[in-house]
């Protein structure tokens, strides 16, 4: 009689069930998945949706610094001793979550290499974009912040790309907050773009690869 072999661990199934401290959450519209100042004692991970993190200021000034995709973790910080939530996360849309508890999470990441290697892949493309997002706040004016943002939102120049995309509605307001700047301006910018033929937008936005030129252009 042949020995049984082990099941063959792959990601998507371990993200898929619940149990072994894996909690699968359904975050309708405008839920608080944790609130800045929470402990942070878990990290997340985005099966559907998407989920967006704020941070306030002690004078109650409030920014945009991410919006999470689908597969893409968040809450990582608590792997390296951050005792408290950084930010608040809020699913901006009906959203499909798995909570993995830390202890849980460093058991996978330390049996699983697997597992492991989606995570360092992710920890890197997150530093990339973090890199990037400084270099673009540092020196892009908010015109081309505004128009790296709606590119990146498009998932220009990624698997899965189409100019036929409709970019999931997020407010001019939220855009003035992810680039630094005022909604007055972000409107003003985004009627420019729609007159110019780089978007188009009647309550379904989409965004043409022609906007790049916008950034390029010096």
């Amino acid at each position: 009689m042949k020995n049984k072999q082990p099941p063959t661990f792959t990601p998507d199934f371990f993200l898929s069930i619940v149990g072994s401290g894996k909690t699968i959450l359904k975050a309708p519209t405008k839920t608080v998945l944790f609130s800045q100042g929470d402990p942070a004692d878990a990290v997340l991970y985005v099966k559907a949706g998407k989920v967006k993190l704020t941070v306030v200021s002690p004078q109650g000034k409030e920014a945009v610094v991410g919006m999470i995709e689908p597969a893409n973790f968040f809450g990582e910080g608590c792997l390296a001793g951050q005792p408290l939530r950084m930010a608040t996360a809020l699913s901006v849309e009906d959203s499909t979550v798995v909570r993995i508890e830390k202890a849980a999470m460093i058991r996978v990441l330390h049996d699983e290499p697997v597992f492991s290697e989606l995570f360092m892949a992710y920890l890197l493309s997150r530093n990339i974009r973090i890199e990037e997002d400084l270099i673009d706040q540092l020196f892009n004016s908010s015109e081309k912040r505004l128009a790296r943002i709606l590119l990146l939102l498009a998932r220009f120049g990624k698997e899965g790309y189409t100019e036929k995309i409709v970019i999931p509605k997020v407010s001019q307001e939220t855009l003035a907050e992810m680039i630094g700047t005022t909604r007055s301006r972000v409107s003003f910018f985004m009627n420019k773009f729609k007159k110019l033929g780089l978007i188009e937008y009647n309550g379904e936005l989409r965004i043409h690869s022609s906007l790049m030129n916008v950034i390029l252009h010096d």
